[in-house]
């Protein structure tokens, strides 16, 4: 009885050793040819591919077979399986090169280098537009509240797909806190504003005056004076907001009518700065009211060829006032 469990033991001692061996061999010979098909392209086009986020490794393999960039489908799963590399996969958006071999495929995937969208907020646009641009955008996702006028930076900001919208504008807030903070610390000595709330809401009417760079800093000047003199600002900019309500562009030329308008953004009937910015002004425009030209002007006036026609004196003003209500009525004549 001990002779035949001893017997029994070796024998399966025997064929476990076999089986082992055997194994070996077959492991040795997939990690092999798996190696010699990973060193070698296939040859795809250019593509974009989208690995969903909770994707299983199957279906990142199917997905891949079917984009066109991978030709050994069970190699690769193998491959992945075997070493455990498949758990370092990161879902995302990739630009797979062209003739891409299994191996780079795998490392792509791995880097989470995806493809990054911009998204522009353009200098002088709303918040109300903003949040509409992104709600429309399918490559994001969630749902945004409009964000208060002047809170947001524009400049191109890049996210990856599916990045949720009020992250993106939480992105855009904090970098104009941060510009506006550096600006404000900063501030000249003589600075007749009172908080970095006035800078955004100056800097915004600046933003809507002029689209010429050279002109900001003499624009805000124009307007710091008027406060230093205790006059009406009389910006038509601030008019059009309270026409359009901070969501309708308006660009028209306003009518006495207009300038009745009952608004505290009216700055034809109410005094100082109106109670918010009335758009997302830029860098240049911020820096224009942190650091106007010493210029002595207190009115300004369009000369026709996208600038302006400065003046000290209202005379002065209303005889450049004459000339562009000349110079209107000839391209309107000529239209």
């Amino acid at each position: 009885m001990v002779f035949k469990s001893s017997f029994i033991k070796k024998k399966l001692l025997f064929f476990g050793t076999v089986f082992c061996f055997i194994f070996t061999l077959l492991t040795v010979g997939i990690i092999y040819d798996i190696n010699r098909s990973f060193r070698h392209p296939y040859y795809n086009s250019k593509t974009v591919v989208l690995i969903e986020k909770g994707a299983s490794l199957s279906q990142i393999t199917s997905r891949l077979v079917e984009d066109g960039v991978l030709g050994f489908p069970l190699l690769f799963k193998a491959y992945l399986l075997c070493t455990g590399e498949w758990r370092e996969l990161k879902a995302g958006e990739y630009l797979i090169p062209p003739e891409v071999t299994p191996a780079q495929l795998i490392e792509i995937l791995k880097s989470g280098d995806v493809i990054l969208h911009p998204v522009t907020l353009i200098e002088g646009e709303t918040s109300h537009h903003l949040t509409q641009k992104l709600l429309n955008n399918p490559r994001f996702q969630g749902i945004c509240t409009v964000p208060s006028e002047g809170s947001l930076l524009p400049e191109t900001y890049h996210f990856p797909r599916g990045t949720e919208r009020q992250v993106i504008i939480k992105r855009m807030q904090k970098a104009m806190k941060s510009a506006i903070m550096k600006l404000w610390n900063g501030r000249p000595k003589d600075c007749v504003l009172q908080t970095p709330e006035e800078l955004v809401i100056l800097a915004s009417i600046v933003e809507k005056e002029t689209s010429l760079p050279h002109e900001r800093p003499v624009v805000a000047a124009v307007f710091l004076n008027r406060i230093k003199a205790n006059m009406l600002l009389q910006a038509d900019p601030t008019v059009l907001y309270a026409l359009g309500k901070g969501m309708e562009v308006k660009t028209r030329e306003l009518s006495l009518e207009d300038l009745k308008v009952e608004s505290p953004y009216n700055t034809y009937l109410y005094a100082g700065l109106p109670p918010t910015p009335i758009t997302n002004p830029g860098i240049l425009s911020l820096k224009a009211v942190m650091y106007p030209r010493e210029v002595p002007y207190l009115y300004f006036v369009a000369n026709g060829a996208r600038g302006h026609v400065f003046a000290i004196t209202l005379e002065e003003h209303q005889r450049n006032h004459e000339e562009w209500r000349r110079i209107r009525a000839e391209k309107q004549m000529g239209e």
